[in-house]
């Protein structure tokens, strides 16, 4: 009876560890699928098949959004996963978007105008570095500098928007400035809310609005409105600098890494 016991015992902790590795292995998937839809983006990209390859990318940032929470619920949190994660938002949410970009609208353009695609990488790669080494030591409220998803939303919504239009020489050199300038905004100092302790309960009415209005603007021009979204939320980090100022808020106690 004893060995039976024993051997149901050792078969019961041999399962839970396989589910246990199952669990773990949740947030590594979720950022593999991110990667691979930088990848893909880059594919699309190259066929010209660009709304595609811009929704590839929509896909990878709410591939970016689980990954971290799913491994923060679980507690699987680990320092592999922040530099795993770091090297799939690379792929999707600098080279991926750059390269849209260019093969969307740079590639004709003189060599002053698609260098901002090579500035914009370079400085989402530094926005990243940056990120992990401040881990634990800023206010999570905030992010220091344009995240590098919304980087990237910015301009593949602006592909999204763009694609049926004739692209004038004027609509060229816009693309070309704008790159420069969300590329800059990723390295900035300006404050952009992370939302992480955003409580939605504690607002059901204002929550309740958003969404309506949000569900609206989808349904009435669904191009328009991740448009509208990014670069709102791009143009806010300078806009609150400029009503709250320049603040330094104070340095909190360390808190777990991002993702797992």
């Amino acid at each position: 009876m004893r060995r039976h016991k024993g051997m149901r015992r050792r078969r019961w902790q041999e399962l839970r560890e396989r589910r246990a590795q199952g669990i773990f292995l949740l947030p590594s998937l979720l950022t593999t699928g991110n990667l691979f839809c930088g990848f893909f983006a880059l594919v699309l990209a190259a066929d010209q098949r660009y709304t595609e390859a811009a929704l590839a990318i929509f896909v990878a940032m709410i591939m970016d959004m689980l990954d971290g929470r799913v491994a923060r619920l679980i507690k699987a949190t680990s320092q592999f996963g922040v530099e795993f994660d770091s090297l799939a938002d690379i792929v999707s949410f600098c080279v991926a978007p750059a390269f849209l970009i260019y093969s969307f609208a740079l590639a004709e353009m003189p060599r002053p105008a698609w260098f901002g695609c090579a500035l914009f990488v370079i400085c989402g790669g530094l926005r990243l570095a940056r990120f992990n080494v401040q881990t634990g030591s800023v206010d999570r409220r905030f992010f220091v500098g344009l995240p590098t998803p919304a980087g990237a939303g910015v301009l593949a919504s602006t592909v999204v928007l763009l694609h049926n239009a004739e692209l004038s020489r004027w609509t060229l050199t816009a693309i070309a400035v704008a790159t420069y300038v969300v590329a800059l905004l990723m390295v900035s100092t300006f404050r952009y809310w992370s939302f992480k302790q955003l409580d939605v309960g504690a607002r059901p009415l204002q929550t309740v609005l958003v969404v309506v209005l949000g569900l609206m603007i989808i349904f009435t021009n669904p191009e328009l409105f991740p448009f509208l979204l990014f670069v709102g939320y791009a143009v806010s980090g300078p806009v609150r600098r400029l009503v709250v100022g320049r603040t330094v808020a104070p340095a909190e106690t360390p808190v777990t890494p991002k993702d797992h």
